[in-house]
């Protein structure tokens, strides 16, 4: 068994001049207003964390929310799905057909050839990336009604079927997004096929730190999306906010101890900083956090604008409990009503706003490429991994489609059915759930922080 303590990772950690660098070093730079807003890291930082953040998850761990239907086995669309242990073969828990709702079936997984040959290190991927599919008999019973109360709509990314044989309700909570063991050149691959394909980059416009490119290129690269118009730069931050997000939650949930009697999780710095530290990441590191404040910004307005939707006195979140559902109700319009009283919200009346047959065109593009990346996420190796990223794919296609969809909001309370506006049950659990991500985020930064702020 592999044992790695805390005071070990610290062991690991580069050597630091003077108490306190270590913080300065890691958030600078990410102080202030950000760019594209007129909202500061601070003001988000202290409406988040003590505000925001302990109402969303308590909200989040409700039954309504909390179980999330997915499809873990739609091959990879754009390769070969040739990585070993990568991870269909060794990281995947199928649950037993009665405990599917649908009579989706377990189906009997062998090692191939390949992964037999690799199995040690597919157990330790396996105990680490397999999604526990279990749940209780109550939460079976109630979830295949659930489809009977669901407002469909045509989703912005590319949405499962969730009537498909393959798709199984997950328990999210018995399946925290953490490290998994998953990295190298398979899970590199995604993420550069992500930039380099589908954030309106030019194959000459080289992206930071990818494969080893110096600083030249990086200057070449910030000269030409501070030339793109306001829409095509906010894309890049968005995926680089999220891109962020997600190694937060590895490096906050990683995996420090694994003996026979105790699994522990907690902060890993070293990882940290090797995604953050400005010198370690030559200056990479503090853009790729106030991106993040800029995806918070970009996912609350997203929240403040879509609560009309949500009050409606005839929209039910079904549960299978009424009295529940009510309760669950008056807990998700306390976190958007929270949500809008925010006071410096991202203005996006900037978006599209110019000629109307461009904006239209430009409106396109920008579905088209998140589509294609919400699609992407069919390649991850890693099942725990593919999970947490089609949840947060589809959570952000959510927020773009409520920011794209602002008139027909507005006219939801009075116009009667049928709306113009829908949102469907896996959407609305995708957008607090992704929202719930970010909001996370932010608030480890702040333990990141202390942590930094008093390492000698």
């Amino acid at each position: 068994m592999r044992v790695l303590g805390f005071a070990a990772l610290l062991l690991l950690l580069p050597p630091v001049a003077a108490h306190g660098e270590a913080e300065r070093r890691c958030f600078c730079q990410v102080t202030g207003l950000l760019d594209d807003c007129t909202c500061d890291v601070e003001t988000i930082d202290a409406f988040n964390n003590y505000r925001l953040f302990p109402r969303l998850s308590g909200l989040l761990e409700s039954d309504y929310f909390r179980y999330y239907k997915v499809n873990l086995r739609k091959p990879c669309p754009f390769w070969s799905d040739s990585s070993h242990c990568g991870m269909r073969d060794c990281a995947v828990q199928p649950c037993p057909s009665e405990a599917v709702p649908g009579g989706a079936g377990s189906g009997g997984y062998k090692y191939s050839e390949e992964a037999n040959n690799l199995a040690e290190e597919c157990e330790e991927a396996k105990r680490l990336g397999a999604v526990d599919g279990s749940l209780s008999k109550e939460a079976q019973e109630a979830v295949l009604q659930w489809t009977q109360h669901d407002d469909s709509s045509d989703s912005f990314c590319e949405a499962d079927d969730v009537y498909s044989a393959d798709a199984e309700y997950v328990d999210l909570l018995l399946n925290p997004e953490r490290y998994t063991g998953y990295k190298g050149p398979d899970a590199w691959k995604i993420w550069n096929s992500i930039y380099e394909e589908n954030c309106f980059k030019p194959q000459n416009v080289k992206r930071p730190l990818a494969s080893g490119r110096g600083d030249e290129e990086g200057h070449a690269f910030y000269k030409w999306l501070k030339g793109l118009c306001v829409e095509k730069r906010a894309f890049y931050r968005l995926i680089s906010g999220l891109h962020a997000s997600i190694n937060i939650h590895l490096s906050a949930r990683y995996l420090l101890q694994d003996t026979w009697s105790e699994k522990r999780w907690g902060p890993n710095v070293t990882e940290f900083q090797q995604r953050f530290d400005e010198v370690l990441t030559r200056g990479e590191g503090p853009r790729r956090l106030k991106n993040l404040y800029f995806l918070y910004l970009i996912e609350l307005r997203a929240l403040s604008k879509v609560l009309p939707f949500f009050q409606r006195p005839g929209l039910r979140l079904y549960t299978g409990n009424a009295t529940r559902d009510e309760e669950v109700k008056a807990q998700l319009l306390g976190v958007l009503q929270l949500a809008q009283s925010f006071p410096l919200h991202f203005d996006e009346n900037s978006f599209f706003a110019g000629n109307p047959k461009e904006a239209a065109k430009l409106k396109e593009e920008f579905r088209l490429h998140f589509k294609n990346i919400s699609r992407i996420m069919d390649c991850v190796g890693c099942f725990k991994c593919r999970l947490w990223g089609k949840l947060q794919t589809q959570g952000l296609g959510t927020v773009l489609k409520i920011l794209f969809s602002e008139k027909l909001i507005e006219k939801v309370p009075g116009s009667g059915l049928p709306y113009g506006f829908q949102l469907s049950r896996q959407e609305i659990v995708a957008l607090l759930n992704a929202f719930g991500r970010i909001s996370t985020s932010v608030r480890e930064l702040e333990n990141f922080r202390s942590i930094l702020r008093n390492m000698r």
